[in-house]
């Protein structure tokens, strides 16, 4: 049985820049469009060039930006990455996602991630959000998500068990785990499998009606103030809307452990 994978790498990284070329496969198509690739499987190829990114065994990623600079398009793509602001307890990193536009290559995706020092603070240690009832290890995935959403790609890969759903009152809830691999033959790592999740809070925490709306997320910011640990990724989101087609959604990240940190969403909202 063949693996089902995000992308392909189509050569390993350059002696001088560090650059890697990867080929998407069809697992990464967006919602909204089959010219495009959803957002979670760019963010997540994002954050494993910046943890290769002259790694620290004494430090940890902490807070990610992700900006979509535009359609991620379905055609090979090329990731670099380097470190902004060198420093021995504070770093900021930098990785850029490019592709073959009308006028030649051109940036279609950016992460930004503070990278800080670690110490030992167990002691203090505590998390201000209730923890997600975790789903049982031997539960199977649950089905309950539009079928519009179904019909794309990405969505295709991912396992879903709702806890609250979407129009409850406050947020909706939902556990996720991709079976889709992020690279051919890699396994991913635990930060990976977030940010393979993470994008598809907007999902989680809408309140419109998919067949009449559309509301595409431009970035993602994440706060993550405890290492993520396994498979799945808990996300309780929800989202707002103004009168001039902008909304937000703002959620807090779980895993079966419990809370690991939060997210926010900048969104266009737009009717189809």
């Amino acid at each position: 049985m063949s693996e089902t994978t995000f992308y392909h790498r189509v050569d390993s990284p350059g002696p001088e820049t560090g650059a890697e070329r990867f080929r998407p496969t069809e697992h990464t198509v967006s919602t909204w469009a089959d010219t495009m690739q959803h957002g979670a499987p760019p963010s997540a190829l994002l954050v494993r060039a910046l943890e290769r990114c002259e790694p620290r065994t004494d430090t940890r990623l902490s807070r990610f930006c992700v900006e979509l600079l535009g359609p991620v398009p379905m055609s090979e793509i090329e990731v670099r990455a380097r470190v902004e602001r060198p420093g021995r307890q504070i770093e900021l990193l930098t990785a850029e996602l490019w592709a073959e536009g009308p006028k030649g290559p051109r940036a279609v995706a950016r992460a930004n991630a503070w990278r800080l020092q670690t110490l030992d603070t167990s002691e203090v240690a505590h998390a201000s959000d209730a923890s997600l009832p975790a789903p049982a290890p031997d539960a199977a995935p649950g089905e309950e998500i539009n079928e519009l959403f179904r019909a794309a790609g990405y969505v295709q890969t991912v396992d879903w068990h709702v806890v609250t759903p979407p129009g409850s009152p406050g947020p909706a809830s939902a556990w996720m785990r991709t079976r889709a691999s992020l690279v051919h033959g890699e396994e991913m790592t635990p930060l990976q499998r977030v940010f393979s999740v993470a994008d598809a809070a907007n999902g989680v925490g809408a309140r419109l009606d998919a067949t009449r709306w559309t509301f595409i997320n431009t970035e993602l910011t994440v706060h993550l103030f405890r290492a993520p640990r396994g498979e799945w990724t808990g996300v309780s989101a929800e989202s707002s809307v103004g009168p001039d087609g902008i909304g937000m959604t703002a959620g807090v990240l779980h895993d079966v452990h419990g809370p690991i940190g939060r997210i926010h969403q900048n969104v266009l909202v737009r009717p189809r």
